[in-house]
């Protein structure tokens, strides 16, 4: 039996075999525009947003040199970079939104994500919600302010990798810079002091079978890492005004 989908002047007729548009309503670019939003998002459109804010989603696994396997939700640093490119270049965006729900991944691309989003000089502001795990956390704290939702949760951890190790004291010297890299990183970013930053790193007693600290909502904040508590409209509110303060 189909089923009639009805927006404005046009009629998609679903069926379990495919998605099949009346020609006679629209044409062919709007056609190929909805089937495709259908496909992509589940609904046929989707409202435009303030053409001033650019809007960046990270979530899943941050790709990096390799690539992911794929029944893994991924970011993949080559699409995001592009895109702060274009935040700072252009005239007409004004600020920057992050949104974050990841588990973190490869540390060098999220780390060069990082760096992007903190060199911009626009209004940036980023949004956990969910998680912002490992690499995920230099991500959530590179922007001008940061929020964190009350049930997200970020998780703080040792650099660490698996696999044969063939030289064990250059190996260990490798990890042991990359981590400085790193904690370098949230130091400059965030209000956490670095004994709290080790404490909550190295901490046996959080996680089985792992060294860490899992934080969560308010937890964030009381340490110094997140900014605030909030959630999108009080992320968005915080950019707007720090648009207002920009541009005055």
């Amino acid at each position: 039996m189909n089923n009639l989908f009805k927006d404005k002047n046009i009629i998609i007729k679903i069926k379990k075999d495919g998605i099949f548009v009346d020609k006679n309503k629209n044409s062919k670019n709007d056609e190929n525009k909805i089937i495709e939003s259908i496909k992509t998002l589940g609904v046929s459109n989707i409202p435009t947003s303030k053409g001033d804010i650019h809007f960046t989603s990270i979530i899943g696994e941050i790709e990096g040199h390799n690539i992911s396997p794929p029944q893994k939700k991924s970011t993949k640093y080559e699409h995001i970079i592009p895109q702060l490119i274009s935040v700072q270049r252009s005239e007409d965006i004004k600020g920057l939104l992050v949104i974050l729900n990841t588990l973190g991944g490869d540390v060098e691309a999220g780390l060069a994500i990082s760096e992007m989003i903190k060199s911009i000089d626009k209004p940036t502001v980023s949004l956990v919600l969910g998680g912002s795990h490992s690499i995920g956390i230099p991500l959530a704290t590179a922007t001008d302010y940061s929020f964190i939702t009350p049930t997200a949760t970020m998780t703080l951890h040792p650099i660490r990798m698996t696999g044969l190790v063939i030289g064990v004291p250059q190996t260990f010297r490798y990890l042991q810079k990359m981590q400085e890299r790193i904690s370098s990183f949230i130091l400059r970013s965030t209000n956490i002091s670095l004994e709290n930053l080790q404490k909550l790193m190295y901490d046996t007693d959080e996680i089985a079978n792992d060294v860490g600290t899992i934080l969560v909502g308010e937890e964030a904040v009381d340490y110094g890492l997140i900014n605030q508590v909030g959630g999108l409209n009080s992320a968005i509110k915080k950019l707007e005004s720090l648009i207002n303060q920009n541009i005055t």
